[in-house]
């Protein structure tokens, strides 16, 4: 997120940081990253550096439909990733790091919670790069590991299905477009970029719950997914790429983070299948190249319908609603071709 959340100050971070890992924080900078969480660095006073992740959790529908089911949802998912790291030893992963009663998140506020992390000295990309043949190569590769790793978090893992968080939401938006929204500053500008797209937006629903038939019915079974492994989530240091963000991680077909290497071209899709020895399905591709859009369209609706006022963030879910609306998004050959707002 580009601003810090409203009514959470600095002092409260940095008393649960020292309550719940031990560590006094002598100097914390909110850093504006992300789209999705609030994040801070952090320094102790021996010198240590962490990064801080504060989620509020109203806006987690994939965790859960309120406070308390979305905390649940979350310490599932980031329990995963450190089970992933320390149980399945796989480097690239960068999990959490416990609290004094090996928890991978505390509550901060009954809104927001806290997690921790080592700090890792690296260069992240951002949504809409291009990657390089190597990079893409060597992400192949990365989810392959994951993947190859399901047997280590299976029993702990949450689980996806091929639900759209948000689809009432946005169903209900798209009933409601004949009447002014008021909702804040750019609701009502919103509303005329849904508007002018509803048609495309009820097509592509429809287009989703054909694909989403027909991947339930492929059968195979299910792999332990990052969810979002596009440049912004890839952190690059001088010997590795590794994985960052795993609060959307999840048992699912390969496919929910495969499509992100889609680019036309078999090239690493082949390196995959090489390496697991698993076909990738070209529905279950189109399914989640889809169901990002939509997941995409019905979230900054939502944060635009809702109350808000005038923010570098309120603007960017404007000028990523529009982008999401452009004409035939599902026609797009993979996630690299533009920025995610």
């Amino acid at each position: 997120m580009l601003t810090p959340p409203a009514g959470l100050g600095t002092a409260a971070v940095a008393e649960a940081v020292a309550g719940h890992w031990g560590v006094q924080v002598r100097r914390l900078r909110f850093v504006a990253l992300g789209a999705g969480s609030y994040h801070w660095l952090a320094r102790s006073r021996t010198g240590a550096r962490y990064f801080l992740t504060v989620d509020d959790l109203r806006d987690k529908p994939w965790l859960g439909a309120d406070p308390e089911a979305a905390f649940a949802g979350l310490r599932a998912a980031f329990d995963t990733a450190l089970a992933l790291r320390e149980r399945a030893l796989l480097p690239f992963v960068v999990a959490p790091t416990p609290t004094f009663g090996g928890q991978t998140a505390c509550r901060l506020t009954p809104l927001y919670s806290l997690a921790v992390f080592p700090f890792v000295g690296g260069q992240t990309g951002h949504w809409g790069d291009e990657l390089t043949k190597q990079d893409r190569d060597a992400l192949a590769d990365l989810l392959a590991s994951l993947h190859l790793a399901t047997p280590a978090v299976a029993a702990r893992a949450p689980r996806r299905g091929v639900e759209l968080y948000g689809r009432a939401m946005l169903e209900t938006a798209l009933s409601d477009l004949d009447r002014p929204w008021s909702s804040g500053p750019f609701a009502e500008p919103a509303r005329r970029e849904l508007a002018a797209k509803a048609a495309l937006v009820t097509d592509l629903l429809a287009a989703f719950d054909n694909l989403a038939v027909r991947v339930s019915a492929i059968g195979e079974p299910l792999v332990v997914t990052h969810g979002e492994p596009h440049p912004g989530n890839i952190m690059r240091t001088d010997d590795m790429l590794s994985l960052i963000d795993w609060d959307t991680v999840a048992l699912a077909p390969p496919e929910r983070d495969l499509w992100m290497l889609d680019d036309g071209s078999p090239g690493a899709l082949a390196r995959y299948s090489d390496v697991t020895g698993r076909s990738v399905s070209s529905d279950a591709i189109s399914f989640y190249r889809l169901a990002w859009t939509l997941t995409d369209v019905a979230a900054y609706t939502g944060q635009l319908r809702s109350a808000h006022r005038r923010s570098r963030d309120a603007e960017r879910a404007l000028t990523a609603l529009r982008k999401s609306l452009e004409p035939e998004p599902s026609a797009r050959p993979g996630p690299f071709r533009h920025r995610r707002g």
